[in-house]
Parts: structure tokens; C-alpha cells; sequence
């Protein structure tokens, strides 16, 4: 019989995060500190609508490209929030999430052999994205001296007559970095020198902490024109189980991302669009509230990991703290599956996020204060215990 499975597809691991998800549903008393998922519900206007939508029967498909009145909506937001403009008839469609746009993006973009960057620790979807799209994914590794930041020298350092896209997963998952404006600025001028075309996930662009909000790359001088923008409802709306995202691309993008849609999906969910409209209209307290929810959680954590001892870079952006387990002379994964099997915790390892995420973990704080308060009481005694060892050793 004949091998039905196509070798690219085999060669591409399966993700690290759900390994530990699924480990941790099957094992009882245990707290997953693992997932990317707010632990709020969708805000009740916001359910309302949907539950609206469906008993007046809209129940049909969209246009492919979304309600209009929900890509009116997106513009006015971006438009509102990050100073860019982008055409809802043209150059806005709605996704199935913001793993969609990603990958579909990369499908429309790229040809055989084109170089895509990889700024990482990131998001486990841009490297298979790019694979599946014939793709060459080249990772741009990090540093916690630079605040897991991409600075200019690192970017050039990776460019070849190959290189296509940049990928600019910032605020990040999974070390919670951001980029400031002028940090931007210099990015965007090598982007520009050297032709390149950027895609931009601000899926946590809402989730930022300080004084300086989110700032987008396609909001600077001649960057909208070379920037596919992605964004959507799961993490600041708390609407994972929606599943609705959406990209803003020039129309000569857009327009072969679009067909790409036609033919896999057809269109997002109708009932989770028309909630969207409602979301992007009247969440700005409920988004506010969740933030500020957020960020007494972020510093509690960090808090924490240096009353432990945990060497911790302070994150500005998403939900998610990025701790170093250096010191302990074990590789993430096997300190991820020794807090696992002795205290029951669930974390991620740095390694599910690319190969400079050796020595971190990934915890999220999209968790109630009293499920971080067990799992960081949990963690401790480990880490206690670890440094207790290391001290008979060292006798």
C-alpha cells in the first residue's frame, strides 16, 4: 500500500502547548497555568447579540469576506485605536481566528524557496504556516538582555536576497515583550531598504501595561503599504471559543488571501460576526476592566517569582510571564515535566516556542487569583525543594 501522508505535513511536529493541555485534563487536583485562554466570560451584551442574531434567523453565510457592517467596524476601530486606515470593501476580510489569517497570508504571499523571519520565542503557528506555504522559515532568535525585543542588528543579521516577509508577533506570546515606537521606526526603515513585506499579529494589542499603548507598524510612514495586519476577538474580547479574527492587507494581497477563503472556509461563523459588531462598538470598559484585571495579576506573578528566587524580565504586553529556570541546571522540558508529575502544575517549556525559549517557561495569568495563588504556592515548594537538593549536593 501506498504511504497516504504527505512527508512535509510528518516532518512538522505537533504543538507544544496542547501536549501539556492534554496531560493536565486527564490528571485530577492538577492547575494548568498552560493555556492562552482568558479566563473570563464573553461580556454579556456581547453573547446577547449572538443569541439575538439567532433568533431572528441570521443563520445564513456572509459575503466571503464578512459583514460588511463588521468590516465597517474594524476600520473604525483600527482607525480609533491604532491610527491606520484600511477599506472595508478592499482591504479588510473577517477569519476563522487569527490562525487563519496567518496562514493564509503566508499561502497568498509566498513561493517556493521565499524566506520568511521568525523573530523567536513566538507563537507556535508562524513556522508550520510557512512550511505549508512552500516557505523557508528562519528564525531570529531573542534575547531577555534585549527584553526578547527585535532590534535592528539581529534583523540584519538574517537578511538574504530570499527573505520575503517579517513576522512581528509583538505584544508577544510567549514572553509578554512589546516594541516602542521608535524601536518600530528602525525596523521599518530596514524593512523598506531591503523590500521586505511584513506580518503583523497584534492579536494582544489591547493588553498592554504602562504607559505606552500598542503602537502598530502599519501606522508608520510607507509601512501600510508592505504590512498584512492580523488581529481578532479572542483575546481581548475573551471570545476564544468564537473563533473569529480578521486581516487588513493592500487589496493586491487581500484579494488572493480572499480566494484562498473561498475555497477552504467559505465564510466565519455568521452568529459570532454579528457579536463582533457589538463587541468592537461597546467593549472599550469591559476591555479596560479586563486589563486592569490583568495587570494586578502580571505583577502579583512577578511578585512571586522573586520572592522564590525565579529570574523574571518584567513583560509589558498579553498575559504571559517568561521566568528563567537556569540556575537549575535542567532543560524546560524537564523541569515543565517534573513540576507536572511532583506538583501537579502545568506549564509550558520556552523550547514549544522555538530553541531560544531553552531555560524558560511560559506562565499565563489569564487565571483567577486563587488558581495562581495554589499553582505559585505549588511552584515554590518545587523550587524550594530543588534548591535544597543543590545545597546536599554542594556539601
Amino acid at each position: 500500500m501506498r504511504n497516504p501522508l504527505s512527508e512535509k505535513i510528518v516532518t512538522i511536529p505537533p504543538s507544544g502547548i496542547r501536549k501539556f493541555f492534554d496531560i493536565v485534563s486527564e490528571m485530577k487536583d492538577a492547575i494548568s497555568l498552560g493555556v492562552g485562554e482568558p479566563d473570563f466570560d464573553t461580556p454579556w451584551h456581547i453573547r446577547e447579540e449572538g443569541i439575538y442574531s439567532l433568533e431572528k434567523g441570521r443563520t445564513f453565510y456572509t459575503a466571503n469576506s464578512g459583514l460588511r457592517e463588521l468590516r465597517v467596524e474594524i476600520h473604525n476601530y483600527q482607525k480609533r485605536k491604532y491610527d491606520v486606515e484600511y477599506d472595508p470593501d478592499r482591504e479588510i476580510m473577517v477569519t476563522v481566528g487569527g490562525s487563519e489569517a496567518i496562514d493564509i497570508a503566508m499561502r497568498a504571499m509566498l513561493d517556493p524557496g521565499d524566506q520568511v523571519l521568525v523573530p523567536q520565542p513566538s507563537f507556535v503557528s508562524y513556522v508550520p504556516c510557512t512550511v505549508l506555504a512552500g516557505g523557508e522559515a528562519v528564525p531570529i532568535e531573542l534575547e531577555e538582555k534585549d527584553e526578547f525585543r527585535l532590534t535592528p542588528e539581529k534583523l540584519l543579521e538574517k537578511i538574504t536576497p530570499k527573505t520575503k516577509i517579517l513576522v512581528m508577533p509583538f505584544p508577544n506570546n510567549p514572553t509578554g515583550a512589546i516594541m516602542r515606537r521608535e524601536e518600530l521606526v528602525e525596523i521599518a526603515k530596514i524593512v523598506e531598504e531591503h523590500d521586505l513585506f511584513v506580518l503583523s499579529d497584534e492579536i494582544y494589542g489591547e493588553l498592554t501595561y504602562g504607559e505606552e499603548a500598542h503602537v502598530s507598524i502599519a501606522s508608520l510612514p510607507g509601512m501600510r503599504e508592505r504590512t498584512v495586519l492580523i488581529n481578532g476577538f479572542s483575546k481581548a474580547f475573551a471570545m476564544t471559543g468564537w473563533r473569529l479574527g480578521y486581516a487588513c492587507a493592500p487589496e493586491i494581497i487581500l484579494k488572493q488571501m480572499l480566494k484562498i477563503h473561498q475555497f477552504a472556509i467559505m465564510c466565519a461563523p455568521t452568529t459570532s460576526q454579528y457579536a463582533a459588531v457589538d463587541a468592537l462598538r461597546n467593549s472599550d470598559e469591559d476591555v479596560r476592566t479586563m486589563c486592569e484585571s490583568y495587570d494586578q495579576r502580571r505583577r502579583y506573578l512577578l511578585h512571586s517569582f522573586e520572592k522564590m528566587g525565579l529570574d523574571c524580565f518584567e513583560p509589558l504586553g498579553a498575559f504571559y510571564t517568561f521566568p528563567s529556570i537556569q540556575r537549575f541546571g535542567m532543560t524546560s522540558d524537564e523541569f515543565a515535566n517534573r513540576l507536572l508529575k511532583e506538583e501537579k502544575v502545568a506549564v509550558v517549556p520556552g523550547t514549544a516556542f522555538g530553541d531560544s525559549g531553552e531555560g524558560y517557561l511560559r506562565i499565563s495569568y489569564a487565571y483567577s487569583l486563587k488558581n495562581l495563588k495554589e499553582a505559585l504556592g505549588r511552584l515554590e515548594r518545587f523550587v524550594n525543594r530543588l534548591d535544597g537538593r543543590a545545597a546536599e549536593t554542594s556539601r
